[in-house]
């Protein structure tokens, strides 16, 4: 059975808030939860955009069964990998053993605040390779010393080790990347339901390991009231990851998108009430091949009703699936 989680996105709700949106996805029944980890918002009108790993801290504790996921973290240059490793190992612990730790090669929009620059797609990949080698090495336990092309670790080690590491996901956009995954990686990310990806996977080392698929949606009783809603919060997922990993702010975001209009937005992002409409969104990640699907509903003063519903309503009509 496909697993359906929910995701606290941190662009669009203070820190406390996400914390109770949480709570009540795994009231209502959510399989598993993920959490985005940015310094920016994508479009100014989210709104927000709190420090995820303290987000997570709190959600560690205010939950107890529900699993906790970065989607994801980029750990080469806001965050140096021995750094991520640490936060890891400890919300590994703090959650006992529900933590995933999701990593990717970065977005411009939130790696550029340290002023090391943006590199090409391809060193970009290097780095993820390098870090994820790094973190693995500290989950093992023992000092690390590294020297690499990218990194530098000096006598590093973990204190505070849980019993077992996080599972580490990789987030794919294409080849490279896929076999990167499925050699490194102990599950796959993608936010778009294309199966090439998942066969790439597979076929770098991947077969029978989870593959975790994202889905905006936007619930709403008024259905223009949805659509307006994902047009002016989400437009920005029109673009595709090769345009906005490379944008730099929420201005470059909102002029990129000015043209995508409220109805081109409404064609790949269910809005409104009709369950069948979700449920048809989700089953091109079903026939692909992914073994989850994180749900997104847009709108931080929007979950109440999207939880609610979603116990009563959605949840089941995806399990039917």
């Amino acid at each position: 059975m496909v697993r359906i989680g929910y995701t606290m996105m941190t662009e669009q709700a203070g820190p406390r808030a996400l914390v109770e949106h949480v709570v009540g996805a795994e009231r209502a029944g959510f399989d598993f939860s993920v959490t985005s980890d940015h310094y920016f918002p994508w479009l100014e009108s989210q709104g927000h955009a709190p420090y995820a790993w303290s987000v997570l801290g709190a959600a560690a504790q205010a939950t107890s069964r529900i699993p906790l996921m970065t989607y994801v973290t980029c750990p080469t240059t806001r965050y140096h990998p021995a750094v991520v490793a640490q936060k890891a190992a400890t919300m590994q612990l703090l959650s006992e053993g529900r933590f995933r730790l999701g990593l990717g090669s970065g977005e411009n929009l939130n790696e550029h605040v340290v002023g090391a620059g943006w590199p090409a797609p391809h060193v970009r990949l290097e780095m993820l390779q390098e870090a994820v080698e790094i973190i693995r090495a500290l989950f093992g336990g023992g000092p690390v010393n590294h020297h690499g092309a990218h990194f530098d670790v000096e006598n590093a080690k973990l204190w505070d080790l849980p019993e077992a590491p996080p599972p580490i996901g990789i987030a794919v956009s294409g080849r490279r990347s896929c076999e990167l995954a499925g050699r490194l990686g102990d599950l796959v990310i993608a936010t778009e339901p294309r199966a090439e990806l998942v066969k790439l996977f597979d076929e770098g080392g991947g077969a029978g390991k989870p593959r975790v698929g994202q889905l905006p949606v936007c619930y709403d009783t008024d259905r223009d009231a949805a659509v307006a809603r994902a047009h002016d919060q989400f437009r920005w997922f029109a673009g595709g990851w090769p345009v906005n990993s490379e944008l730099p702010g929420p201005t470059a975001f909102a002029g990129a998108t000015s043209f995508v209009r409220p109805e081109d937005v409404a064609e790949t992002i269910p809005c409104g009430d009709d369950v069948d409409a979700f449920v048809d969104a989700v089953k091109p990640y079903v026939d692909a091949g992914f073994t989850e699907i994180a749900l997104v509903q847009i709108g931080g003063e929007h979950q109440r009703p999207f939880l609610d519903w979603s116990e009563k309503t959605l949840l089941p009509a995806l399990r039917r699936l």
